[in-house]
């Protein structure tokens, strides 16, 4: 027999207590109940019969296991294996008292006491999974317990896990309810787990403030824009942190009791409604053979993830920085595998013509998704040769490689800092759709690029900045008190990206749709916000002063575009005339023959090359 610790002995005899008891009150009860006279209690001999039937069981009980099963954790599978045991003992205790004792009561004794005794096991054991599940539960509501009084945003299916989970006392989803706010009136008075939904979001302020609400949970990861940035907006009224989770249906089923709450991010202020991918459009790739250069970076990464559904026959992850493409290629192997997609990685870098040529020769690509590029705006000041060399000559090798396999579709990643460029990052850029644009009237292949503004949450984007400046205490620090930006989702781009890919005829330039631009003050205290405290109080925030290359306000169209909708109502398409292909062809040689001089050498041949680009030559 296992070794029984001393826990365990005191978890089971209440237990046992509460089965005696109740196999005597089943039997008292089922003797009245159906008119039995005497009472079995009342008579010495059946009061005897009902002692031994309540040994055998505890005693069958002990062999079920009833006693050793972890209670405030149970589920069906210990509910039915209680319906069985209960069966077991209501057999085996009148079966042995008749055989050893002579004890025999009517049928129907034994069947009401049976259906007694397991309801009041059952309450017992239901009694520990209350108790041990809902730490902060009361009659008349839920109590702290030093958690943090928590206002839930949303009553709907989200919600009522952000209920169960902190009423669980769960770490990862430390709070205690006390009330939640949905704007569906119908559910107004309602309760969710036993916590009432006291208003709509409107009244968010009022019951955060009436209730001492130490923290709210935004747990309507549905809503639209509009109405995301309407709560927000009243979450901050109040002062407190914003917390929220994401939406449980697009969390695996074994995987929504690990979801943890976080902070709101500035992410979740800017984020669109979503756009959906397209899947009728998506023949370019289906079944095709795809290389995503860059394919460890931000937006490669996230144009894997979303090819995924379109069920390319093969992907091609290539990219000079092996950590991050290590981790993709094992977060995506088992959904490849699944869907029969042959997953390959490959190491090196776009600057490198033989890693290329045994690159192409190796997978033949049917489509290239460039996404390789430097785009750190001051370190490419720092380092222009680096930028013209990787962003400049990299993009054309992979060009010359796309045209000569005879691939179909080429798209550039581009960036709105290549219209008009006041630094060496745009201008490269802008020169890489120059060269695009070359391509596409030369070969066969359909080249095009697609513009976009910032990325939220990409490497060396703003957000992560201002998080760690937030986390360490402040300052957040701000160039320009009025610099705009460009925003939009990694997602949103990525899908993007691909739908443009299946409008292009060969030469676009798409762009885009980012909405409007927003300050990077407001972003900064917005985050502030969103974390409970106060501007200039709690956190500073400090101009900088404008970094060599940095623009006030970016553009996503030049003089020259001419802009024209699409099928899509979040894609335009620049038509503007090509560059004259001699000219490309001289702009890339006397860049090249530039390469070996001083950087303002450099950024001055890229002026040369670049008309549009104004460069920074103070230093």
């Amino acid at each position: 027999m296992k070794h029984i610790t001393r826990k365990g002995v005191l978890r089971a005899v209440p237990l046992a207590v509460v089965d005696v008891l109740g196999t005597f009150a089943a039997y008292a009860v089922a003797s009245w109940g159906t008119m039995v006279a005497p009472l079995v209690l009342l008579d010495p001999n059946t009061f005897g019969y009902v002692a031994f039937f309540a040994l055998v069981n505890v005693a069958v009980y002990t062999v079920c296991r009833m006693y050793s099963c972890l209670w405030e954790y149970a589920s069906m599978d210990e509910a039915m294996r209680l319906v069985l045991s209960s069966i077991a003992a209501s057999v085996v205790g009148p079966l042995l008292g008749y055989l050893l004792l002579g004890a025999h009561l009517p049928l129907r004794v034994y069947v009401v006491a049976w259906l007694l005794f397991l309801g009041i096991s059952a309450a017992g054991r239901f009694a520990i999974r209350v108790y041990s599940g809902k730490k902060s539960w009361s009659l008349f509501g839920a109590t702290a317990n030093g958690a943090p009084r928590s206002l839930i945003i949303g009553a709907g299916e989200t919600g009522s896990l952000t209920v169960k989970r902190m009423l669980s006392g769960d770490a990862d989803m430390a709070g205690c309810p006390v009330g939640l706010v949905d704007d569906d009136r119908t559910k107004l008075g309602a309760y969710v787990h036993g916590i009432k939904v006291m208003g709509t979001c409107d009244d968010i302020p009022q019951l955060a403030e009436r209730w001492k609400a130490d923290q709210l949970v935004l747990a309507m990861p549905s809503a639209t824009r509009s109405q995301r940035d309407r709560v927000l907006e009243l979450c901050m009224e109040t002062g407190l942190k914003v917390l929220t989770l994401p939406n449980i249906k697009d969390i695996p089923t074994d995987g929504a009791g690990k979801v943890a709450l976080r902070e709101v991010e500035i992410s979740d202020l800017l984020a669109r409604d979503e756009i959906a991918l397209d899947m009728s459009r998506m023949g370019y790739v289906t079944g095709k053979r795809i290389l995503v250069t860059g394919g460890g970076g931000s937006i490669g990464s996230e144009i894997v993830r979303q090819l995924l559904p379109a069920r390319p026959a093969e992907i091609t992850l290539f990219d000079v920085y092996e950590n991050t493409t290590y981790e993709l290629y094992h977060e995506i192997r088992a959904t490849c595998e699944e869907a029969g997609i042959v997953l390959n990685v490959e190491v090196g870098s776009i600057t490198h013509k033989p890693a290329l040529e045994r690159l192409f020769d190796r997978h033949h690509p049917d489509v290239v998704f460039h996404a390789a590029a430097h785009k750190h705006v001051p370190l490419m000041e720092a380092s222009p040769r680096e930028a013209i060399e990787n962003n400049v000559f990299g993009t054309l090798n992979v060009c010359r490689m796309a045209d000569a396999c005879g691939c179909s579709h080429f798209i550039l990643i581009s960036t709105d800092k290549a219209v008009n460029p006041t630094n060496v990052m745009g201008a490269t850029k802008r020169m890489c759709e120059m060269i695009v644009q070359y391509y596409a009237s030369v070969s066969n292949t359909v080249f095009a690029a697609v513009r976009f503004g910032n990325v939220l949450g990409s490497h060396g984007s703003v957000i992560p900045l201002f998080k760690r400046q937030l986390k360490a205490g402040g300052p957040i620090t701000v160039t320009h008190r009025e610099i705009t930006r460009y925003f939009m989702t990694i997602p949103e781009a990525s899908r993007l990206v691909i739908t443009a890919g299946a409008l292009a005829k060969g030469g676009e330039i798409f762009i885009l749709n980012m909405g409007e631009p927003v300050k990077i003050w407001d972003l900064a205290e917005n985050l502030i916000r969103l974390s409970g405290l106060v501007p200039g109080r709690d956190i500073e925030i400090v101009e900088t002063g404008l970094r060599p290359g940095e623009k006030m306000y970016e553009e996503l169209l030049m003089e020259e575009d001419e802009p024209l909708g699409t099928d899509v109502k979040d894609i335009t398409v620049s038509r503007a005339a090509p560059p004259d292909l001699s000219t490309v062809r001289a702009k890339l040689d006397e860049l090249e023959a530039h390469l070996a001089d001083d950087d303002r050498a450099v950024k001055l041949a890229l002026a040369e090359a670049v008309p549009t680009y104004r460069p920074d030559l103070d230093d």
